[in-house]
């Protein structure tokens, strides 16, 4: 049979179909991808990288260490206005908000500049001019460090006229008995690591150009150990503290742990974070991600606790333990859907209605709503607002397939819907999880840095340090005042003080 009668050749408009679906294929592949690459960006640089366009996220991606504030800056950058002939004068609407005024308890230090010598001396009748006030202005400066050595000296006694010895004034208690540096170093030590993410080799190197002493990372890193030992108790009562209380929201972070067992790999820990909205925190490290964790922290505890949909903390708590589930995770969820098909409507009028839901306590807050007045507008608008989200989920979940990404964020919701609106039922709850995730940020920015925690036994010790700064920055609890007041002779103390030494009593005793 001749070949050519088998494949008949094909006219033009059948090549064109052809074409035409092979091109259709084509931009669904690219807007597939191109949504992808969307999704990596924004888990890389955060939330508030949900609110650019992909032009600004391709910006951001080519330019090295942009940090969370940045993104979160141009996220609220109001758009350059457009082109116009009109004026820059004709432009401006409103009044110009005027000059950013400093703090009023930073320290002033007054430089007067005096008039030059043509100015002292009137043009017209050539008399000597007077002071009549100043223009005053204001700009915010700063000292480079200043290191300097404190030379103590203490007062010996002795009587001349007997034989009983010299006595001499006693020591002052300090972190470190006969330490090389002040507590203050190595309270900045700890301070640089763990709040502001300064790896401690970065430290020494600062330490030899700024100072000319040359402190080995292994010495600072001594420091920290001995700060986290002396802060360990402290956790401890900080955690007592919230299982004592009423409400926890919990979250976990992955943390590499430094193996010394000669194969060359971190082993995946985690950090617990528990926590009370605006009070205290508490970091717990385990070397997994097991239930036994949250199981042995939380106890027997019977209030609310507050976590994302993870399994493990089902079955940890007391028997009148009120789990509650987290309205972000689930709007999350539902967002990442809309950012794959922007024409789903379904998905849009969902995203809507989550937002709704959070306006009703983002307007309780602005109007400084206690939980009762709190708790009363959420019934009156709260609860009828789930119905209708409920009814448009479950008839949504019929026609969505259930391995698209609307078809499992509706499966998340649902499953967790009687834990999603146990807020209606306590006053004190929060709709989202979001405080406790917080709280990682600093860890997360940290794991770029400092990279690992060098061994299983330092874990705990990180975690204590951890705990006491994350829990004064949500109390805006001076750190460096509260680690100077309670780590000299803390090992002294005894166990019945240490409660009355976490930063939350620290703060009520002043």
């Amino acid at each position: 049979m001749n070949p050519s009668l088998s494949n008949p050749p094909r006219s033009e408009a059948e090549q064109i179909a052809q074409l035409t679906q092979e091109l259709q294929w084509s931009r669904w592949k690219i807007r597939a991808l191109e949504e992808r690459l969307r999704l990596e960006m924004i888990r890389k640089y955060g939330p508030a990288s949900e609110k650019l366009n992909d032009a600004q996220l391709l910006l951001l991606d080519l330019e090295p260490g942009v940090s969370a504030a940045e993104v979160e800056a141009e996220s609220t950058r109001e758009p350059m206005p457009p082109a116009s002939p009109i004026s820059a004068k004709s432009r401006t609407s409103g009044k110009h908000p005027g000059r950013q005024e400093f703090p009023s308890d930073l320290p002033r230090v007054e430089r007067v500049i005096a008039c030059t010598p043509e100015q002292c001396v009137c043009k017209s009748c050539g008399k000597d001019t007077v002071v009549i006030g100043y223009e005053q202005s204001e700009q915010l400066d700063v000292e480079p460090a200043r290191y300097f050595v404190v030379v103590t000296k203490r007062e010996k006694r002795a009587c001349k006229g007997c034989a009983d010895g010299v006595s001499a004034a006693p020591l002052p208690e300090r972190i470190i008995d006969k330490g090389l540096v002040s507590d203050r170093v190595v309270i900045d030590t700890v301070v640089s690591k763990y709040s502001d993410h300064l790896p401690l080799y970065r430290q020494s190197v600062i330490l030899e150009r700024d100072a000319g002493v040359s402190i080995s990372r292994a010495t600072l890193d001594g420091w920290v150990m001995r700060v986290g030992e002396s802060l360990t108790p402290i956790s401890a009562a900080i955690g007592r503290e919230l299982i004592g209380g009423g409400y926890i929201q919990a979250d976990e972070t992955p943390v590499p742990v430094q193996m010394h067992d000669r194969r060359g790999k971190n082993h995946q820990a985690y950090l617990w974070q528990y926590g009370k909205p605006g009070q205290s925190t508490v970091f717990d490290f385990r070397m997994g991600r097991g239930r036994e964790g949250p199981k042995r922290f939380l106890g027997q505890f019977e209030g609310i606790l507050q976590t994302d949909g993870y399994t493990a903390y089902d079955t940890t708590g007391g028997p009148k333990m009120v789990h509650a589930a987290c309205w972000a995770h689930a709007r999350r969820k539902l967002f990442e859907a809309l950012k794959l098909n922007p024409d789903d409507r379904v998905a849009r009028q969902l995203v809507g209605r989550t937002d709704e839901l959070f306006l009703i306590d983002a307007e309780a807050r602005d109007a400084g709503l206690d939980h009762a007045a709190r708790h009363a507008l959420r019934q009156e608008r709260s609860r009828p607002l789930l119905d209708i989200i409920k009814q448009e989920m479950q008839a949504a979940q019929i026609a969505a397939l259930p391995s698209s990404a609307l078809g499992k964020a509706l499966s998340y919701t649902l499953t967790l819907w009687h834990k999603l609106t146990r807020f209606l039922e306590h006053p004190e709850l929060e709709l989202s999880n979001n405080l406790a995730e917080n709280s990682m940020r600093g860890i997360a920015l940290g794991r770029k840095n400092w990279i690992h925690v060098g061994s299983e036994q330092a874990g705990p010790k990180v975690a204590a340090i951890l705990s006491v700064i994350e829990s004064c920055r949500r109390m805006k609890v001076p750190v460096r005042d509260y680690l100077a007041s309670v780590l000299p002779g803390l090992a002294n103390r005894s166990i019945r003080s240490i409660p009355e030494l976490t930063p939350a009593a620290w703060a009520r005793s002043r």
